[in-house]
């Protein structure tokens, strides 16, 4: 059964990585939330989910560039 709960406490910090880093790329963090990620997310993640997500941005902006021209 702790099986279960490892992967839905996984699933859960990915989640929040993905958030954390989302809203980091708006500029827009609540202080309370950002103490709150500093003690629970690990700084490999941040880092590898925000590679991901510059990426994906890039890659967005190219097809609305190639979309327009």
């Amino acid at each position: 059964m702790s099986g279960g709960d490892d992967r839905r406490s996984s699933q859960g910090s990915l989640w929040r990585t993905v958030r954390a880093v989302a809203w980091a790329m708006l500029g827009v963090r609540n202080g309370d939330e950002f103490r709150k990620d500093q003690e629970s997310l690990r700084p490999l993640q941040v880092v590898g989910i925000a590679l991901v997500a510059l990426f994906l941005l890039v890659l967005l902006l190219m097809g609305v560039v190639y979309w327009v021209v």
